[in-house]
């Protein structure tokens, strides 16, 4: 039996009372295109056109006026059910989509300490290559999105700087001018992956992929142990056991772009306040990056030591 989510029959509830999608978007706190994409999910559940294409404006047809009528009925019944249930819980969920290819203890300490002053909030982590979540970020179905991308500016984006990305190795890995590059990465779907391919064929150097993973903490990982050299951004060797690479033979990576994403509508206050301290954090970190990974370097830090001290130069 197919049963009919709520939300779609709010949504069609709303743009027939507004007689707007755009007005409806803003209520419901999504965007246009997901309002759209909840109508359209609903007509393919009933098997039939609640909207009259061929009118001007927001126009029910026959069928789309008697669904109107049910919904209104069911939802009125779905929340007195609720209201005599008690009260349902006060938590929000902010839903935040981070880039695969995006690693760094600095978004658990952020969360932690933004849950100190909105007491009421929870988290929902989603990973996904950068264009899918831009993507979801457009159809509401993300709050928030930090992601990793080639040079290009987007005045969409909240905040955004560049990042200089090194190649990373193990303290015992070294890398044979007269062999392939052995390469460890997360996979076709990775910027990081993507930019040390180009950087390597652009230079006319082989390279085999002897490790993929996942994630990049698992390469990362890997690489410590010694099965290769990864490409990762400078800012994130504090929070690993990895060195930069500094062999010759291996071509200079290009910078990539950081950006964070909020999603219009939705909690909105919430959400530019995460925002803003996630990216102060993050560009902390990129400040304190040169400094301590050259202290790590020089006098053999424990990799969890040069962490403490990210963390008090960047304010945590």
């Amino acid at each position: 039996m197919t049963n009919i989510p709520t939300e779609l029959l709010r949504t069609l509830i709303a743009v027939v009372d507004l007689r707007s999608f755009t007005k409806a978007a803003h209520s419901l706190g999504v965007t246009q295109p997901a309002v759209s994409a909840q109508i359209k999910r609903l007509q393919m559940l009933l098997g039939s056109e609640l909207l009259d294409k061929s009118a001007p404006g927001v126009t029910l047809t026959a069928t789309g006026e008697l669904v109107v009528s049910y919904a209104r009925r069911l939802l009125q019944i779905n929340d007195q059910i609720l209201h005599l249930a008690g009260p349902r819980p006060t938590a929000r969920k902010l839903r935040i989509g981070i880039a695969g290819d995006f690693a760094s203890p600095v978004l658990a300490w952020t969360l932690a300490g933004f849950r100190t002053r909105w007491t009421d909030v929870c988290f929902e982590i989603q990973r996904a290559p950068g264009d899918l979540l831009l993507q979801d970020l457009r159809l509401g179905e993300v709050d928030l999105i930090v992601t990793f991308s080639g040079m290009k500016s987007d005045p969409d984006a909240r905040f955004q700087w560049t990042e200089e990305v090194v190649w990373a190795r193990g303290g015992s890995t070294r890398v044979e001018a007269s062999g392939p590059v052995p390469l460890a990465t997360c996979g076709d779907g990775c910027t990081l992956h993507r930019l040390a391919i180009a950087a390597l064929e652009k230079a006319g150097r082989s390279y085999q992929i002897v490790f993929t993973a996942p994630t990049l903490g698992e390469v990362a990982t890997a690489v410590a142990a010694g099965i290769g050299v990864m490409a990762l951004a400078r800012s994130r060797l504090a929070s690993t056991e990895l060195l930069v690479c500094e062999d010759r033979s291996l071509p200079k990576l290009p910078d990539i772009v950081c950006s964070v994403y909020v999603r219009e509508g939705g909690d909105r206050e919430a959400l530019e306040q995460l925002a803003d301290a996630l990216a102060e954090i993050l560009q902390a970190q990129r400040a304190a990056a040169q400094p301590l990974h050259r202290e790590a370097e020089s006098a053999q830090v424990d990799p969890n030591a040069a962490i403490d001290a990210l963390r008090r130069a960047s304010g945590s």
